[in-house]
């Protein structure tokens, strides 16, 4: 078991090294298009690589979702998480909109009461509480203006972890198809309705990175469910606060990007809160949902399929066969 759980830990920080890259593209065309219009030709090349993806799905059935109104809140919440998520990408630095976005766990947790009727005890309650303190550092509001970016970064860091409940509460019944394509196609039509409000021509050049923001995101995914399949779920999660480090790393080197102490304090309690969250609910008898250990994905931007779905997926496919 200890070689899977190498092999799936080096698997994450892959594809986790590759996802930053990705955000380093977002970035870049960020400066100079509208998220709106990065994200819709995102979407718009991911869809043959998504395609493949469901020609696998031998499930019988149609694409109604059996919980219309939950899908339809997921959906929106996916959309808007994209657009905000790559809009703080674009206007902040890349440090410190991974630390206001590795919130989503203890937001989720809190989220998972109302919605899952999860019980959080009194130390899963307070790792809470020092994250969002945390959070609270980063931002310090008073002595540092807040932007949009900032604004952005919490918005996606909300919905993001929304949707993530929502999954959990109706993943078991909906179809993976519906799970998957719904918020794709939701980020085509409705982007597509914006797009000839902020559209600029890209030149060659820059469709290419659009490819490569599609195909990056595509190969993170295989990577991270493949990480999943060969390890601990709670050797795996963690991996993503790899990020942090590729975030200084490409900040400095491409942005002139230089983490600020309150930056790095309170990413660091951010990021410590989140680890203690996970390793207790894989604690037994300690969460009957572990909502934040089978969430399994950044946030989600609707441009790539949810990887929890598609691991439910294969489980359900597995188990029936």
């Amino acid at each position: 078991m200890a070689g899977h759980n190498v092999r799936g830990a080096l698997a994450a920080l892959l594809a986790f090294a590759i996802y930053a890259t990705h955000d380093v593209v977002v970035k870049f065309l960020g400066s100079q298009y509208s998220a709106i219009q990065i994200i819709f030709f995102s979407v718009l090349l991911g869809f043959p690589l998504v395609t493949l993806m469901l020609m696998k799905d031998r499930t019988d059935g149609n694409l109604r979702p059996v919980h219309p109104w939950w899908t339809a809140v997921r959906t929106v919440s996916t959309v808007v998480t994209g657009v905000s998520a790559f809009y703080a990408f674009s206007v902040l630095p890349l440090a410190q909109t991974y630390a206001i976005l590795f919130a989503a766990p203890l937001l989720i947790t809190l989220l998972s009461i109302p919605i899952l009727g999860e019980q959080v005890g009194i130390r899963r309650g307070l790792a809470v509480l020092v994250g969002l303190v945390g959070v609270l550092i980063v931002l310090r509001p008073g002595a540092a203006p807040l932007s949009l970016g900032h604004l952005g970064a919490l918005t996606a860091a909300v919905f993001s972890s929304l949707a993530s409940v929502i999954v959990r509460k109706i993943g078991k019944e909906e179809r993976s198809a519906v799970l998957l394509l719904y918020p794709m196609v939701a980020n085509f039509f409705i982007l597509g309705a914006a797009l000839p409000f902020v559209y600029r021509p890209m030149p060659v050049e820059h469709l290419g990175m659009l490819g490569i923001i599609a195909l990056f995101g595509f190969i993170a995914t295989l990577l991270v469910i493949a990480a999943y399949r060969q390890a601990e779920a709670v050797i795996v999660a963690p991996m993503q606060y790899s990020q942090m480090i590729w975030a200084a790393i490409f900040g400095a080197l491409l942005f002139d990007e230089t983490p600020d102490l309150f930056t790095v304090i309170g990413g660091g309690v951010i990021i410590l809160s989140g680890i203690y969250i996970v390793l207790r609910e894989d604690r037994g008898r300690v969460s009957k949902n572990t909502p934040v250990l089978e969430s399994r994905s950044r946030p989600e931007t609707g441009t790539m399929p949810r990887i929890s779905v598609i691991l439910s997926r294969d489980a359900a496919k597995d188990h029936g066969g």
